[in-house]
């Protein structure tokens, strides 16, 4: 499997610690703890990652 690359942390999460990195897939994304880099990440398709982030977007999470 290929490793993600250019992790990088939301900007709106400013100085928090309590958050998730994104790293780039050729097939998806993979997701990881901030707190705990280490610790291993998921990783999803494309499809499921564009439905993650609409759904985010429409606030289907509140």
């Amino acid at each position: 499997m290929t490793e993600p690359s250019a992790w990088r942390k939301s900007t709106y999460t400013q100085q928090e610690t309590a958050c998730v990195e994104i790293g780039r897939l050729g097939s998806g994304a993979a997701v990881r703890d901030t707190k705990d880099r280490t610790g291993g990440y998921f990783t999803t398709g494309r499809a499921q990652w564009r439905a993650f982030i609409q759904a985010v977007k429409t606030d289907r999470f509140a």
